[in-house]
């Protein structure tokens, strides 16, 4: 199995200095905000790729 993937910065505050949280799997906390949250994956889109949706033929 390969390691998960790590967020690269906070979407609160936009720091780097991110931590795992002890919560639980996908959990992190922020050093500069002081703020905790999970990420999740939810699975894959059934619809797959949109074709251009301006209506218009690619340049």
């Amino acid at each position: 199995m390969s390691e998960r993937a790590a967020p690269f910065y906070c979407p609160y505050c936009g720091d780097e200095d991110l931590r795992p949280h002890e919560e639980g799997h996908g959990a992190w906390e922020c050093a500069a905000c002081n703020r905790a949250f999970q990420l999740k994956f939810l699975g894959l889109l059934t619809r797959g790729l949109q074709p251009n949706s301006t209506g218009g033929e690619p340049i």
